[in-house]
C-alpha cells in the first residue's frame, strides 16, 4: 500500500485518534505506545496534515510538507474574539 492509498483510507476520526495518540504518548483506551507505533503514527499524522487536511493551524505542517509557524501578532489575532461583549479600562471598574 502507497501513502496515497493509505492516507484515502485514513478518516478524520482516524486522524484524530492518532494525532492524540501522538500528542500524548497513549492510545484512547489508555494503552501506552510502542516507539514503533509512535513513529509510524507521527509519520502518517504529518502526511494527513501536509496532503489532506491542508490546515494553516499553528505548528502543523502545511500543503507545502513544511512547518506552519505564526508569529506571536498572528496567534493573537487568531485568538482574540470579534465579538466582545464589553470592555473596560482599568478606571472603569
Amino acid at each position: 500500500m502507497n501513502l496515497d492509498q493509505m492516507l484515502a483510507a485514513v478518516t478524520p476520526e482516524v486522524y484524530e485518534n492518532l494525532k492524540y495518540a501522538v500528542e500524548t504518548g497513549k492510545w484512547q483506551n489508555g494503552q501506552k505506545l510502542t516507539e514503533k507505533q509512535r513513529e509510524d503514527s507521527l509519520q502518517l499524522v504529518m502526511a494527513y496534515q501536509s496532503k489532506v487536511a491542508k490546515s494553516d493551524e499553528h505548528f502543523t505542517v502545511g500543503p507545502n510538507g513544511e512547518m506552519v509557524m505564526k508569529s506571536k501578532r498572528e496567534l493573537k489575532k487568531d485568538f482574540l474574539s470579534d465579538m466582545d461583549i464589553a470592555r473596560f479600562d482599568q478606571d472603569d471598574i
